[in-house]
């Protein structure tokens, strides 16, 4: 009987991630100078702490963290939104279960449910859909997160809204795409950051996003920044591999953007999905990322011809302006940006920590100091 670990385990066997080791220690030899790895996923880092995949690595081979997820990059003044959305007496607020943590200025969605605001917590968007016909009385409004990877789902529940002409659902939109925090990491165009000299050799491409957005959207960076790219799977075997594959094309004299994780990605991605999220959504000038800042035309937004939909339209009135920034001694920006490690943070695992979240990078369980407190005594 075919069981879900059989799927998976030849990508976690002991003596394939060693063997893929000993190649890799081959050709890194050959390098001419020491390369840095961003892994931009969440789930790529929680992979390469459990696995204790550093250990793995020559010396002139190193991983660095990038911004790993939705959760750990919202800003506090959208988690105020969230919370002062929650707090009216006539809305239910419906997002996903890894919001429930994450802090802004006024409390996490925790706090705001503990004092008696109706906040429910789902797997899919279309559960919004239920709760709304059972409450015909209350307004729905599910605050949508994600990359490319959930931004289908949510563009689906718009679709289901409209098509079945439900008047009490509304979308707080906070959908953000990767590639244009990737050129972010590179070349900081922000003006409240200083410039920096980044560390990244090459990336890690996410999966889940590119399986949604295909592998094409990596195509600037090797071609306009020379930074190879490889997508690559989730699991330890998938990783080493794709890590192999970078080291090769730095001695082939390559700069390329490759597939390792073929056999979910393709270049192309999921063109259905795509032409869903283009009808109902656009770019916005700006959108901060948390420990980043304004990063140019990486945020969604609904279009305009749905804005009887927007939550940020209809209650504009009252959610908060004001952008927050983090904590001084949180060095969360550093972190994301490959240019510091979790360890390195005065304010790690004492007054950050997972049940206690400072930082973006300690909010959600795939963030890089979450990661190291959780893994961290196995490197």
């Amino acid at each position: 009987m075919l069981e879900l670990k059989n799927l998976y385990d030849d990508f976690r066997d002991g003596k394939t991630i060693k063997s893929y080791a000993k190649l890799i220690a081959k050709e890194a030899k050959k390098l001419d100078r020491d390369i840095n790895i961003m892994e931009v996923c969440g789930g790529h880092t929680h992979t390469i702490m459990k696995y204790g995949l550093p250990q793995l690595m020559p010396e002139n081979v190193k991983f660095i963290h990038g911004p790993g997820c939705p959760v750990c990059i919202m800003p506090k003044h959208r988690i105020d939104h969230a919370y002062t959305l929650a707090m009216q007496e006539d809305v239910i607020l419906v997002t996903l279960g890894d919001m429930i943590k994450v802090p802004g200025s006024r409390g996490s969605l925790q706090d705001a449910r503990a004092k008696g605001a109706d906040v429910r917590f789902v797997y899919s968007p279309m559960e919004s859909i239920k709760i709304a016909l059972q409450n015909p009385d209350k307004k729905i409004i599910f605050f949508a997160i994600g990359f490319e990877t959930t931004t289908p789902m949510t563009a689906v529940l718009v679709e289901q809204v409209i098509k079945q002409n439900i008047k009490n659902i509304y979308f707080h939109i906070n959908h953000v795409t990767v590639p244009e925090v990737m050129e972010e990491l590179i070349n900081s165009r922000d003006e409240h950051i200083d410039s920096y000299n980044n560390q990244i050799d090459a990336f890690l491409g996410p999966s889940h996003v590119s399986v949604i957005a295909g592998a094409k959207i990596y195509e600037k960076f090797p071609k306009e920044y020379n930074r190879p790219v490889v997508v690559a799977g989730f699991e330890p075997v998938d990783m080493m591999e794709a890590v192999l594959m970078i080291i090769k094309q730095f001695n082939e004299n390559r700069c390329e953007n490759e597939i390792q994780y073929k056999r979910v990605v393709s270049f192309e991605g999921n063109l259905n999905a795509q032409r869903l999220i283009d009808k109902y959504f656009e770019k916005v000038s700006l959108f901060k990322w948390r420990g980043l800042g304004n990063v140019p035309n990486s945020g969604l937004k609904l279009k305009d011809e749905y804005k009887s939909l927007d939550a940020e339209v209809i209650y504009d009135d009252i959610l908060p302006k004001e952008e927050i920034e983090d904590h001084k001694l949180c060095i969360c920006g550093d972190i994301l940006r490959g240019m510091a490690h979790p360890t390195e943070c005065t304010i790690f695992g004492t007054a950050c920590k997972p049940n206690s979240p400072v930082g973006s990078c300690m909010v959600s369980s795939e963030g890089a100091c979450a990661a190291y407190y959780k893994y961290g005594n196995l490197i």
